[in-house]
């Protein structure tokens, strides 16, 4: 899903359910009286609660899916941060051998975190990381002792790229975009059948104006938690910054 995107998709949702909510509430008048006996209000009702069941449980699955993807990438993350010190501290180990490589690791934090919190796979820092490699493979040890560490920075090394791509891969999100129409459409539904034979006062006016604005600001919500890389609930890069402060030292 794109950048910004939930913000006009809970904006549109908004526009609809307001849309259709009032003007099934100023419309039904208009209608035929056979259109507006009691037997037709139950059927809509009925209609409509089978709906506000199947919504419910829709949206409870779409926030427990973003809960899952948000979770998962904060601990990858985490995980990530981890294998960055180690890799950090077994490239020290190396002595003067290693220092290009270690300056090419902060250059590399620096950008990823200037970046979008070292979740996104930025061109650049994946440039600065490939470099780091580079630094690492033309290092030339000179006894048993360096070579066994020049290994494990190597595979270090390596456990770093895949996790990135790992944390890039999962950024992106996971609910599908036609469950989104789809549960839009169900919401419509519903607040036409809130609009249709209401009293139209100011107090059914407001109660449905404010319970759009929540529907939609929850839908807003539980599509930016499933892009944990942007938005207003992003997954927090302090686990990189305490890294690139580690490393500096």
């Amino acid at each position: 899903m794109l950048v910004g995107s939930e913000i006009l998709i809970s904006v549109a949702t908004f526009i609809l359910l307001v849309g259709v909510s009032l003007g099934c509430l100023f419309g039904h008048t208009r209608l035929s009286p056979k259109q507006l006996q009691e037997d037709t209000n139950a059927t809509v009702r009925i209609v409509a609660n089978v709906f506000v069941v199947i919504a419910s449980l829709v949206l409870g699955l779409m926030l427990n899916s973003a809960k899952n993807t948000f979770q998962a990438v904060d601990d990858d993350l985490h995980a990530y941060a981890t294998d960055l010190i180690l890799l950090d501290k077994t490239i020290r180990a190396l002595g003067p051998l290693g220092d290009d490589a270690h300056r090419g690791l902060v250059a590399y934090l620096e950008r990823a975190l200037s970046a979008n919190p070292g979740v996104a796979a930025d061109r650049e820092a994946g440039i600065l990381l490939d470099e780091v490699g580079n630094r690492l493979r033309a290092i030339r040890v000179t006894d048993d002792q360096q070579t066994a560490l020049w290994n494990e920075a190597r595979q270090l090394y390596r456990e770093v790229l895949d996790q990135r791509w790992v944390i890039a891969g999962q950024s992106g999100g996971t609910i599908p975009m036609p469950l989104v129409i789809v549960v839009i459409a169900w919401l419509v539904l519903i607040f036409a059948s809130f609009g249709y034979r209401s009293p139209r006062n100011t107090v059914v006016i407001s109660t449905l104006v404010a319970a759009a604005l929540l529907i939609s600001a929850s839908l807003c919500l539980i599509l930016d938690m499933d892009n944990p890389s942007s938005g207003l609930i992003q997954v927090s890069d302090m686990p990189l910054q305490r890294v690139l402060e580690q490393i500096r030292q």
